[in-house]
């Protein structure tokens, strides 16, 4: 299998994601892309002036992290797996649950006029 950096379904630079209004501040919005039998799932996380892509993989288990837009903790404070309940910092790394230490893997995106697209 692929790694998320050469999975055909991974978007190129470029693509429109959607309005920055579109994701709550604090919240986060899950994207999906298929090619054929291919599948690439990224999730962006916005607080303040923090913007961040990520692939949505746990690095534990390769499993999706969030469900309908939920990624977050209750408080916004943490990326949340909603697998085995993984805690991230808003930066991606894993600081409780079984994968310490870990970095989820990052999606670049941009913003540009109002909107986020792949970088």
């Amino acid at each position: 299998m692929p790694s998320s950096s050469d999975n055909p379904a991974r978007p190129a630079a470029g693509v429109r994601l959607c309005a920055l209004d579109e994701i709550a501040d604090p919240g986060a919005k899950g994207f999906r892309f298929r090619a054929e039998r291919w599948l690439f799932a990224g999730f962006v996380v916005r607080s303040g002036d923090l913007l961040r892509g990520y692939v949505d993989s746990c690095p534990h288990a390769s499993w999706p992290l969030g469900m309908d837009d939920r990624y977050l903790t209750r408080d916004n404070g943490h990326i949340l797996c909603a697998g085995h309940g993984a805690l991230f910092k808003l930066d991606g790394l894993c600081v409780a649950g079984p994968c310490v230490g870990q970095h989820l893997h990052d999606w670049p995106v941009v913003l540009a006029d109002g909107a986020l697209f792949t970088a």
